[in-house]
């Protein structure tokens, strides 16, 4: 029972930071990852404590299966190469995405375009250069539709003869 809630806490632990922003948040989840899933490995491999897999001191009925401790073993060999790479990437890497180079002015203008008007919106008077210009946008929109939809009914009508 205490093996299966370490690997929970581990996994657990290791999906918690991997959901984090940050790049050494990052590779400390996936190591955490990697411990719980080597250790679950280890435990589905041994139903019972038994002798070491050596034939000088157990029977083959007694000694546990060597096969499961053999994946454990290389998965620990990746996972610790992994990391060491990982590692330097996070201390090669010149920009993390938790840090901003924009001032918040900036930001908040790059995102006034993304905002809704609400309460702010002002009517648009139909005499004015505004409504003009959109009128005009508006018929150059749909004349250039429509004169698109008219070439593709000539363009399958040539095709029907």
């Amino acid at each position: 029972m205490i093996i299966a809630l370490i690997i929970a806490i581990l996994i657990g632990g290791g999906t918690y930071m991997i959901m984090q922003r940050g790049m050494v948040r990052l590779i400390v989840g996936i190591t955490l990852l990697s411990h719980g899933v080597n250790l679950l490995i280890l435990a589905a491999g041994i139903g019972a404590w038994r002798y070491e897999p050596l034939m000088n001191r157990s029977t083959p009925d007694q000694a546990a299966d060597p096969l499961p401790q053999a994946f454990v073993l290389t998965a620990i060999v990746i996972s610790m190469a992994s990391t060491a790479v990982m590692l330097v990437l996070a201390a090669v890497g010149r920009d993390d995405d938790t840090r901003s180079s924009d001032t918040p002015e900036r930001s908040a203008h790059k995102l006034r375009a993304l905002q809704t008007l609400g309460r702010e919106a002002q009517h648009i008077a139909p005499d004015s250069l505004r409504a003009a210009r959109r009128t005009q946008r508006d018929n150059a929109a749909h004349g250039g539709a429509q004169h698109h939809q008219k070439h593709q009914v000539q363009k399958q009508k040539g095709d029907a003869r």
